[in-house]
C-alpha cells in the first residue's frame, strides 16, 4: 500500500508537469486534476474530496491573497513612480555592474530576517526588474542572488515559524540557534546565491518576461521621488514589521504592544505602506486620483493568475496530507538506523517534496524526531533545529506557492523554473546541512 501512494503521488506530479508543457492547460487546471486523480486513486472517501481540496486552497489563500495584492500594487507605485528606477541607479553607482549580484543577496538575507518568504519577494522582485532594465544584465544574475537570500533565512532564522516551531519541539536554545543559523545561512546563501546565478545564467536566458509589475521607461518623467523616498517607500513593510516583532521586547505598556503587532503583521503592514506609496510616490510627484486608480486596477488583473495557481498548489498539497502521503514517508524514514541530523534532514526533505510546503515539512520532521532523540545523549538540539530546516528547502517543485510565485514574477517557464529556482532551493539544502555537520564537529 505504501508503494502504491508513492507511485500514485509521482503520477500525480507527472500530470502537473505535462498538463503545463505538453497539453498547455493553466497551471490551475493543471494542479486541480491531479489534486482529484491522487485523491481518488489513493482511496480518499468522495465525501472528503472536495472539503479537503478546499481547505487546502483557503489554508493558502487566506494567508497570501491580502499579501499579493498589496504587494503586486506597492510594487507597481515602486515602477511607475520612477522609485525603482532610482533605487536601482543607486546600487549600480555604488557598487557598479560586477557586485550587483552580492548586494542583491544581502538585501534578500537582511530584509528576509524579519519577514515572510511571500512578503520578502514581492519586496524586492520590483527592485530586481528595475535592476534588471538599468543594467541589461539576464535577470537571473540579479533576481535568483535575492531569492536565495530570502529563502535560506525563511528555512533557518528565526523568527520564521518553521524555525521557532522546530525550537520548541526539541526544547532546543533560541539565541544559539539565531548564532548557529546565521553562521551557517550566510555562506549557503552565497554559495545558492551569487555563484550560482553567475553560473546559471550562461546557460539559461529567460524567453519571457516578467508580466506582474511591469517597468516602464522613466527617463523623461520631470519629476521622480528621491533616493530617500524611495528607499523609505520600499523599506517601510519591513520597518513595520520589525515593530511589530519587536514590540514584546520593548517594555511598552499591553495595549502598545498589540497596536504594534497588529501594524506590523504583513498584510497591514503592506496597506499602510501602500497608502503612503500613494501620498509620496504619487501625489507629490503629479499623480491623480484616477490616475493611480487606474495604476492599481491594471497590476491587479494579473495577480488573478497566480492567486489561481498558488491556490491550486494549496489544494494540492492538502490532499497529499490527508492522502496519507506524509505519514508513508516519514514511517519509511524513521526505521533507517543513522544519525540524528541525517535523519531529520532525509525526513524533513522527503515531506517537503511530498507536501511542498517547507513549514509543514520542518515541523513535521521535528515532531517525528523529538521523541526519537529524546533519550539519546550528545545530540546538539540548535544543530538539529537546523538541519531540519534545510531539509525542508529541498527540491522545491509543482506543489510548493513559492515555485509558482518565482516562476511568474520572473517571468519564466516551468523548465526555466526547474533548471533554476529548483536547483537553487536544493543547494541551499544541501550547502545548509554539510554547514551543520562541519559546525557539529566543532561545539
Amino acid at each position: 500500500m505504501d508503494a502504491y501512494l508513492l507511485l500514485i503521488t509521482l503520477l500525480a506530479i507527472i500530470i502537473v508537469i505535462l498538463g503545463v508543457s505538453w497539453f498547455k492547460w493553466h497551471a490551475f487546471i493543471s494542479l486541480m486534476v491531479a489534486a482529484l486523480f491522487l485523491a481518488i486513486f489513493s482511496g480518499m472517501g468522495w465525501d472528503k474530496i472536495v472539503g479537503s481540496y478546499e481547505t487546502g486552497v483557503g489554508a493558502v489563500l487566506g494567508h497570501l491573497v491580502g499579501i499579493l495584492a498589496l504587494g503586486t500594487i506597492l510594487g507597481k507605485m515602486l515602477a511607475e513612480s520612477g522609485a525603482g528606477l532610482q533605487i536601482a541607479n543607486f546600487f549600480i553607482r555604488a557598487f557598479g555592474e560586477k557586485k550587483l549580484p552580492w548586494a542583491m543577496f544581502f538585501s534578500g538575507f537582511i530584509i528576509g530576517i524579519p519577514v515572510f518568504f511571500e512578503v520578502g519577494i514581492l519586496i524586492l522582485l520590483p527592485l530586481v526588474i528595475s535592476i534588471q532594465k538599468a543594467s541589461k544584465q539576464n535577470i537571473l544574475l540579479v533576481g535568483l542572488p535575492a531569492i536565495a537570500g530570502l529563502s535560506i533565512t525563511h528555512g533557518l532564522v528565526p523568527p520564521h515559524p518553521g524555525a521557532i516551531a522546530a525550537i520548541g519541539i526539541y526544547g532546543a536554545n533560541l539565541g544559539k540557534v539565531l548564532l548557529y543559523s546565521l553562521i551557517i545561512a550566510i555562506p549557503s546563501g552565497i554559495i545558492g546565491g551569487p555563484l550560482f546565478a553567475w553560473m546559471i545564467n550562461k546557460r539559461v536566458v529567460p524567453t519571457g518576461e516578467p508580466t506582474l509589475v511591469k517597468i516602464d521607461d522613466q527617463a523623461n518623467k520631470k519629476s521622480i521621488p528621491s533616493v530617500g523616498i524611495s528607499f523609505l517607500s520600499i523599506l517601510m513593510p519591513v520597518i513595520l514589521m520589525i515593530l511589530g516583532t519587536a514590540a514584546p521586547y520593548l517594555h511598552l505598556s499591553a495595549g502598545a504592544q498589540k497596536v504594534l503587532a497588529f501594524i506590523g503583521s504583513p498584510v497591514i503592514a503592506l496597506l499602510i505602506s501602500c497608502f503612503l506609496a500613494f501620498y509620496f510616490l504619487g501625489f507629490r510627484h503629479g499623480m491623480d486620483r484616477n490616475l493611480i486608480k487606474k495604476l492599481v486596477e491594471e497590476c491587479i488583473i494579473p495577480v488573478g493568475s497566480i492567486i489561481l495557481i498558488i491556490g491550486a498548489g494549496g489544494g494540492f498539497k492538502q490532499i497529499l496530507i490527508d492522502s496519507g502521503v506524509a505519514k508513508v514517508i516519514a514511517s519509511m524514514s524513521q526505521d533507517l538506523n543513522i544519525s540524528p541530523l541525517v535523519l531529520a534532514f532525509l525526513i524533513a526533505g522527503l515531506i517537503r517534496i511530498a507536501t511542498g510546503s517547507a513549514t509543514v515539512a520542518l515541523t513535521t520532521a521535528a515532531g517525528i524526531v523529538a521523541p526519537i532523540v529524546a533519550g539519546m545523549s550528545g545530540v546538539n538540539l540548535e544543530l538539529l533545529v537546523i538541519a531540519t530546516g534545510a531539509g525542508s528547502l529541498m527540491f522545491s517543485h509543482v506543489n510548493d506557492a513559492g515555485f509558482w510565485m518565482v516562476k511568474e514574477y520572473l517571468g519564466l517557464s516551468l523548465e526555466e523554473t526547474f533548471k533554476t529556482w529548483t536547483v537553487l532551493e536544493t543547494i541551499l539544502s544541501f550547502v545548509a546541512f554539510i554547514g551543520a555537520l562541519i559546525v557539529n564537529m566543532f561545539v
